[in-house]
């Protein structure tokens, strides 16, 4: 991909889905969010147009979150963004809490952190970003939602797409942002 000129759009941790067929889908071992090396192999900085990770960030500490989140800053070009997804800690139900939590059940047993929308921004804010929310809950645990794009970084465990949710309730939410690099 290095000396292409046409939009790079990265899945980080795709995890053998594929609901963004037409960007690069990536899994840990092959661009680590934490090996720079890794992107450098890849891509030169300044040339990403957008980064998509869902269900990624919690397996980060948040100083691994910020380290992370600035090799993105690095690689994107200006007005290239992150759409990041992660369990939602305000997000009002005991069960759900019990299966994101710090080494929860399954896949949460590698989980470092559980954001709330105030520490996921810091940590994008942290490393240059301006951060859009998309989807999150508030300390009351109100759900609030701004319309957002899934052509621009579809998330499955989201409030429109989760099997889980409908009209009248939500069984399953995430905290998603877009955190946009300056231009």
């Amino acid at each position: 991909m290095r000396g292409q000129n046409k939009d790079i759009r990265v899945v980080i941790g795709a995890g053998g889905y594929n609901n963004n067929p037409e960007w690069t889908q990536t899994e840990e071992t092959e661009l680590n969010l934490l090996r720079r090396e890794q992107w450098s192999d890849r891509f030169q900085p300044n040339t990403i147009t957008a980064v998509l990770a869902e269900h990624v960030w919690e397996h980060l500490d948040f100083e691994e979150g910020v380290k992370a989140a600035k090799v993105c800053f690095e690689f994107l070009k200006p007005g290239g963004y992150v759409r990041c997804a992660v369990p939602d800690g305000y997000f009002p139900d005991e069960e759900y809490q019990k299966g994101v939590r710090i080494g929860g059940p399954g896949p949460a047993a590698s989980h470092k952190i559980v954001h709330t929308y105030k520490t996921l921004s810091a940590m994008f804010e942290e490393a240059g970003f301006e951060v859009n929310l998309l989807e999150y809950c508030d300390e009351s645990g109100e759900f609030l939602y701004t319309d957002w794009d899934e052509k621009e970084g579809f998330i499955y465990r989201s409030k429109r797409f989760d099997h889980r949710n409908n009209e009248n309730s939500l069984g399953f939410v995430s905290l998603i942002v877009d955190a946009v690099k300056p231009t």
